[in-house]
């Protein structure tokens, strides 16, 4: 994965939270990831087919996930379900707008949402696997994306 590609996956982001949010998200660097999988309460994995291969996921705590959800919702009144569309929708959000960038060979699956940190969860990602952590408000989520 080449540094302009991966560029295109922040760029999507920080768009995606100046509209969604009002707001930019704030990128922190790029690392390859070497370790176990960062997941935090809820993931939203999104498989990747085509000219590449590989997946991408969204992972994020309630806390965050309710408030961008209230945001686009319009109400404080956020239920679990909510929480878990905000989820897979973010996911699907970021891979269809890089699916801009990649062209129409980058086919993108419905996203497959994980609640919690199950230790048996097999992510089979392309390496290199590059994790990207997002600051937005108060709170840190991570993309990570494994493309060959």
């Amino acid at each position: 994965m080449s540094e302009q590609e991966l560029k295109a996956f922040i760029d999507v982001v920080v768009r995606y939270f100046q509209e969604v949010a009002g707001e930019q998200a704030k990128m922190g660097i790029p690392t390859v990831k070497t370790g176990s999988a960062i997941l935090l309460g809820h993931t939203g994995i999104i498989g990747i087919s085509g000219a590449k291969r590989g997946a991408i996921y969204v992972t994020a705590d309630r806390a965050m996930l309710a408030e961008l959800a209230s945001i686009i919702l319009g109400t404080t009144d956020v239920h679990d379900d909510d929480v878990l569309d905000m989820v897979g929708e973010l996911s699907n959000t970021i891979a269809g707008n890089v699916r801009n960038v990649f062209g129409n060979t980058f086919m993108i699956s419905v996203p497959i949402i994980v609640k919690g940190t199950p230790e048996d969860i097999l992510m089979k990602l392309k390496p290199p696997i590059f994790t990207i952590p997002i600051r937005w408000r108060s709170h840190t989520c991570y993309l990570t994306v494994g493309l060959e």
